[in-house]
């Protein structure tokens, strides 16, 4: 058998171009090691090209996988798990650049690097993610092209124009498989990457938490709604309710009721969509009462939304918010909840449970107590600050009556202690306040730096009823957003000085980051959020309200339909050699092309065999007796069948070895 002859340089140098860039977008997350095995496997490849060095045996291939073993181990602490399989996945594609000698080698490492591509995805699904996509993408095909095509095998520039042009062409059929193919949902669900850094409200809170997400600019959620925005003071997004409280730290309770509570709808509801970004945690945002339509979602009895699944990937949902109903104004079936929300420490603060109870008497009636306590947030020297002091083991009677300097977890937390101790069942409820409108999408933009914490307490009658104490210290928090409140201070952001975010006083700026948003904005409702019920209503609209079987039935024949006649056009059937001892020769033709011997143009059936018979010695006899026989028919007397050329042809290609090379 003849020696295996080089893989091209262009298809080489294309690949290890496209080993940087699908690498590129997991640098974030992959550990050092992983960049120093590339440049040392690439250095290696590129001598093994030049023929300086040599292909690694069995043992060196045995010590390298082990040694990416260990280093997956020592790095993810486990070879198990997603974040461990993509590393895996990626050091397998580094490691094959080595052991690749053959066309079929190159081909298992190309078509590698298309899956290694899509797990990027996993960490990062925004516009610029997919844009940079196509880069690797085209890179590999330039390297199957370079691989396929021996006269671009020395010109790189046609090679990637090529695979350009075959990404283009092939635009049209993606996106109508995008628009028609039916949005199927996932088997099974991978978590959410481990690396992955997801900033948000956790399932407890502490002021000092609150704090650190003020100090984020991370997009938490956008939310678009029917007609008009409501006023900034209004949106108090609810994202979970703590109830306990063990002197520091509040949190949830240990589990709600499994039925929904009661209230009672009134006023005219809101009407929106959310854009939620990955939390890993199963509570959505909404606004107050909520309800949605969202599949394995259901209202607790503290009328928040949750999932049975974390949110792990960008989330489409609508709501309905009804701002002015009652809840729970009667009290009945809810005395548990009621009991959850009068709990305390048996000891600490004495303080506050003093003055509790002195508010208590000089104010009977809840709702005279609860302006009583506003006024007095509003008319003391309270600060609303991001550096507040630390406080001690009775860190509710210090903040009342010492320091007086905090944040909204600060005066939610104190107030709803005092009107625990006062009697009146209360709760801390936290979520995000406000968020900026882009005029461009006429959508809220809700960052992590929007979390806040306000009160609810519970009033025969009226239910549960929602008051803001940090509105009675520092009113521009509510209605103009944290940046103002804290304009003195100038601590919005200060750990991000190249944020655009605190340059929104220049108008181009401004305005340049508004139209960018908006961009991913449309990016994450159209396509991440194009899923089986924004299908369905889009067909719908252009075909009208057909039962969804139907539509089903007749999406999945027009897709066989365009399937059949991309098939034609690609396979050209009418095209088909009619002349069997034709089309017996041209079959000659490819199988001694696939080994090597290409014929020239002119070159006449005989001398054409006798030069395939002297580069294939071994399987001469079997090429001259195809070569005989077809003579016979197409140019002697001899009225052969068909049959004869097929068994010569058939003889041909046992003869030839199974596993061929390609001759220059």
């Amino acid at each position: 058998m003849s020696p295996q002859p080089a893989i091209p340089r262009v298809s080489l140098s294309w690949l290890l171009v496209a080993q940087v860039l699908v690498i590129v977008p997991h640098l974030g997350h992959l550990p050092l090691w992983v960049s120093v095995l590339w440049l040392g496997c690439a250095a290696w490849r590129i001598q093994i090209f030049r023929m300086r060095a040599g292909y690694p045996n069995a043992w060196v291939k045995a010590l390298l996988m082990l040694l990416v073993a260990a280093g997956v181990w020592f790095s993810r602490g486990s070879l198990v798990g997603l974040d461990a399989a993509v590393v895996l996945l990626i050091a397998a594609f580094i490691l094959k650049l080595l052991e690749m000698r053959t066309r079929r080698d190159t081909l298992v490492l190309i078509f590698l690097g298309f899956f290694t591509v899509v797990t990027a995805y996993l960490f990062d699904d925004g516009m610029l993610a997919a844009l940079f996509s196509l880069l690797p993408v085209t890179a590999l095909l330039a390297a199957l092209i370079g691989l396929q095509q021996s006269a671009l095998a020395t010109q790189p520039w046609p090679t990637a124009r090529l695979a350009a042009s075959l990404l283009l062409q092939a635009l049209p059929l993606m996106l109508l498989l995008f628009i028609f193919f039916p949005r199927l949902g996932p088997l099974w669900s991978l978590p959410m990457p481990s690396d992955k850094s997801v900033s948000g409200l956790s399932d407890s809170m502490a002021p000092a938490d609150i704090a650190e997400l003020s100090r984020s600019g991370a997009l938490a959620f956008r939310a678009s709604f029917e007609g008009e925005v409501p006023p900034r003071s209004q949106l108090y997004w609810r994202a979970l309710t703590f109830e306990r409280f063990d002197g520091r730290r509040w949190s949830q309770s240990a589990a709600l009721p499994p039925a929904a509570p009661a209230w009672e709808k009134r006023g005219e509801p809101l009407r929106y969509e959310i854009v939620m970004q990955p939390s890993a945690q199963p509570w959505l945002f909404a606004l107050d009462v909520a309800e949605t339509t969202l599949q394995d979602t259901r209202q607790l009895a503290d009328f928040r939304l949750q999932r049975q699944q974390p949110v792990e990937r960008s989330l489409l949902y609508r709501v309905t918010s009804w701002p002015d109903a009652l809840r729970e104004p009667d009290g009945l079936g809810s005395e548990m909840s009621l009991a959850r929300a009068l709990q305390l420490p048996p000891g600490g603060d004495p303080r506050s449970r003093a003055w509790a109870l002195q508010l208590k008497r000089d104010h009977p009636r809840p709702e005279r107590l609860v302006q009583a306590l506003l006024a007095h947030f509003n008319r003391q020297p309270y600060v609303y600050t991001l550096r507040p002091p630390t406080l001690g083991a009775d860190s509710v009677d210090e903040f009342l009556f010492d320091s007086r300097r905090g944040f909204c977890a600060h005066y939610a937390g104190a107030m709803t202690f005092v009107l625990r101790a006062a009697g009146i069942p209360a709760r801390v409820v936290a979520g995000y306040q406000g968020g900026e409108y882009n005029p461009s999408g006429r959508y809220v933009q809700v960052r992590q730096f929007d979390a806040h914490a306000w009160v609810e307490y519970w009033r025969p009658g009226a239910g549960w009823v929602t008051v803001d104490p940090t509105f009675q210290v520092a009113p521009e928090r509510i209605e103009q957003g944290l940046e103002a409140a804290l304009a003195e201070e100038q601590s919005f952001l200060e750990g991000s000085p190249f944020s655009p975010l605190r340059y929104r006083q220049l108008a181009w700026l401004n305005k340049l980051r508004l139209g960018w948003d908006g961009l991913n904005y449309g990016w994450q409702r159209w396509v991440l959020g194009y899923q089986g019920a924004q299908q369905l209503q889009l067909l719908q609209r252009w075909f009208g309200n057909l039962d969804s079987r139907l539509l089903a039935l007749s999406l999945g024949g027009g897709g066989g339909l365009l399937l059949g006649l991309l098939a034609l056009g690609l396979f050209k059937p009418w095209r088909r050699e009619r002349d069997p001892q034709r089309r017996a020769f041209l079959g000659f033709e490819r199988l001694l092309a696939r080994h090597g011997v290409q014929r020239q143009a002119g070159e006449g059936p005989r001398a054409y065999a006798q030069r395939a018979a002297q580069a294939l010695p071994r399987q001469a006899g079997a090429i001259d007796a195809f070569a005989c026989a077809f003579e016979a028919q197409r140019y002697g007397r001899e009225d052969g069948s068909p049959a004869l050329l097929r068994r010569r042809l058939s003889e041909l290609r046992r003869a030839l070895p199974w596993r061929f090379t390609r001759r220059r």
